[in-house]
């Protein structure tokens, strides 16, 4: 597949990968939250070669808009993740893969039970549930949709994603611990480098909704390049055939990824881009 190993450790392939996989936040996104003119304008590179352009991240569908017009409508996103297949060009959720609402319900019990300081949240994908003390201490809940609820129609409701959150506790030991509590009845992750865990319906990951994309599209595993930075894209990461990490993940991340890139606030996954997709007449008019 490889021709040999291009400046920075970047893989110089024979051919266009068929389908580009990439997280946003930490990945795409910059620390300031925008997309930068020259992303744009990579990802611009790889619908025009005719290749499939996947957002996949964590991001419940109501934070694509924004995301959606950066990127001019361009390509499919994996949102929650996994549990929402969201089509950008129309802005439309195309599938869901729900956590049952008596698995929230039992979710909920056995981390109360584990750890009382857990605050609790449920993503729908229209919209979300909290308690009245599930405070991240950065948002306002409200306005991004939210809606305050009692425990009983908090878990009355299947959810795309339910998210805990244990203030100051270390991320990577709580989703051990969340895990060994409830990890038969979700997947168990995180990606904000709080103590805020997100879980989805068991077995739902960026890898199994990635993967379910491409066998639809005949894409195999091989022709698939991934970019992440948190633990939440371990799977993706693992499952692609080329996986690129940017320098400023996780150190799970770093040491699990076939590549390290530059940072995202230094359009690392553009400059790769830009070496997987030259540019053609359509792209220096």
């Amino acid at each position: 597949m490889y021709a040999g190993a291009g400046e920075d450790g970047l893989a110089e392939r024979k051919a266009p990968p068929r389908l580009v996989a990439t997280d946003l936040d930490g990945t795409l996104v910059r620390s300031d939250g925008t997309i930068s003119a020259r992303t744009v304008q990579a990802l611009a590179r790889v619908e025009r070669a005719g290749s499939t352009l996947v957002m996949v991240t964590g991001r419940p569908p109501r934070w694509m808009r924004d995301a959606a017009a950066a990127v001019d409508h361009r390509g499919i996103a994996i949102c929650a993740n996994g549990a929402v297949l969201y089509d950008l060009h129309t802005e439309t959720v195309l599938r869901t893969r729900l956590i049952e609402a008596e698995v929230v319900d039992e979710v909920v019990r056995r981390l109360r039970e584990a750890a009382p300081e857990f605050r609790f949240a449920v993503e729908y994908t229209d919209g979300f549930v909290y308690e009245a003390s599930y405070d991240l201490g950065r948002w306002d809940l409200e306005a991004l949709g939210g809606r305050p609820v009692g425990e009983r129609e908090l878990v009355s409701r299947g959810g795309i994603k339910l998210l805990a959150f244990h203030p100051g506790a270390d991320p990577d030991r709580l989703a051990e611990e969340t895990r060994k509590a409830v990890g038969d009845l979700v997947t168990v992750t995180h990606s904000s480098g709080r103590g805020l865990m997100e879980m989805s319906a068991h077995g739902v990951t960026k890898a199994s909704a990635l993967a379910e994309l491409c066998a639809e599209r005949g894409v195999a595993a091989a022709d698939v390049v991934a970019f992440g930075d948190m633990p939440n894209d371990l799977p993706m990461l693992t499952w692609a055939g080329t996986s690129y990490g940017v320098a400023n993940g996780h150190p799970d991340v770093l040491s699990a990824v076939t590549h390290t890139i530059g940072r995202n606030d230094d359009d690392g996954v553009a400059k790769v881009l830009e070496q997987l997709f030259p540019a053609t007449g359509a792209d220096v008019r």
